[in-house]
């Protein structure tokens, strides 16, 4: 990126005041191949990621069993735990955790048969050995795998749904490339969110997949402000206008550059602070896999609408041609030019 300094006039005009008043002249929507160069790696890298590592569903989605720690003697570690559990069940898919300081563990297994059964009760004799805690301390939750089936297919159904909505309503609103470049900008946020998911390890839970429909809102709401303010500027363009969409566009970005940053800035600090406060502190999983998609889709949504979204629409609307000459409005009958003699 590179940034036009102007003039200094009186030791005001900084590039800092520039930028504030949407004048710095960054040179985004120009270097579009740059840009999606960058996004042609990350979409593979998260492809490859998905492809080589997987995905880590919970149990929700697999169908199993987890069981809840309370009140631990400490002194342990996740592997400890693990290894028991594998040498116990004969079982290697498995997570264990130790949350609330030592003081408790978290571990979800694949199912182990009928609940209240003979590899349940087994399970639970070996966590509350390792952990050293009462064995009536230790909660389980059982989970069919026809329930993950379920959720899977209404977050796919409501993931289709609101692709739909975004079309039409943009098409409605703007223009059908308008809506073109904001639907490729919400399925590169799918890949590389998905791709994050999978090249970390994060489980993916019913909560991470309510959190990916909340951030596709968010960076829709993004790509809406930065194209209604380049639909306005775009308005002077004309069949014989010197200056490309790709320049109206690069402007009106810089206009917007912002609020947008603004915006993400504002959102991403209560995020951050309920993923590292909130969930690492306080060891709240659930709010931990709602705020991990969130941060992550919200850094990726503001950079899709800033390098990705303006640059594939103005690439479309130049492959397009040029403006039509507008229609000259139809003289009403009975009106000619005036003439001199006023008749």
């Amino acid at each position: 990126m590179t940034a036009t300094v102007g003039a200094d006039h009186g030791g005001k005009d900084t590039r800092l005041r520039r930028f504030l008043n949407g004048e710095a002249g960054f040179e985004i929507v120009p270097h579009g191949r740059r840009w999606g160069a960058v996004s042609l790696v990350l979409i593979l890298l998260a492809l490859g990621a998905v492809g080589i590592r997987g995905l880590d569903f919970s149990i929700e989605f697999t169908g199993g069993t987890t069981f809840i720690v309370e009140n631990a003697g400490g002194g342990f570690t996740s592997d400890e735990l693990r290894d028991a559990l594998t040498e116990e069940l004969g079982v290697e898919d498995l997570t264990a955790q130790v949350v609330d300081g030592g003081e408790g563990a978290r571990v979800s297994t694949p199912e182990l048969g009928e609940p209240g059964g003979e590899r349940e009760l087994a399970a639970v004799d070996t966590i509350a050995e390792v952990t050293g805690a009462d064995p009536g301390d230790i909660a389980r939750d059982s989970v069919g795998p026809t329930w993950g089936e379920s959720v899977t297919e209404a977050a796919l159904f409501a993931l289709a749904v609101f692709l739909a909505l975004v079309v039409v309503y943009i098409s409605l609103r703007f223009e059908l490339r308008m809506a073109v470049a904001a639907l490729v900008t919400l399925l590169h946020d799918i890949v590389v969110t998905v791709g994050v998911y999978a090249l970390v390890g994060f489980e993916v839970s019913p909560a991470s997949v309510i959190a990916l429909l909340t951030i596709l809102g968010y960076s829709l709401y993004d790509t809406v402000v930065v194209f209604d303010r380049i639909g306005e500027d775009a308005k002077q363009i004309g069949p014989d206008s010197s200056v490309t969409y790709s320049e109206v566009a690069n402007e009106s970005l810089n206009k917007v550059l912002v609020r947008s940053l603004s915006t993400s800035i504002t959102s991403l600090l209560p995020t951050g602070a309920l993923l590292f406060i909130g969930a690492q502190l306080f060891g709240a999983d659930t709010l931990q896999d709602l705020a991990l998609a969130l941060f992550i889709g919200m850094g990726v949504g503001t950079y899709s609408s800033i390098f990705v979204a303006t640059p594939i629409l103005a690439w479309l609307k130049e492959r397009a041609g040029p403006p039509a000459e507008p229609e000259e409005e139809p003289v009403p009958r009975g009106v000619g030019p005036a003439r001199a003699d006023g008749l």
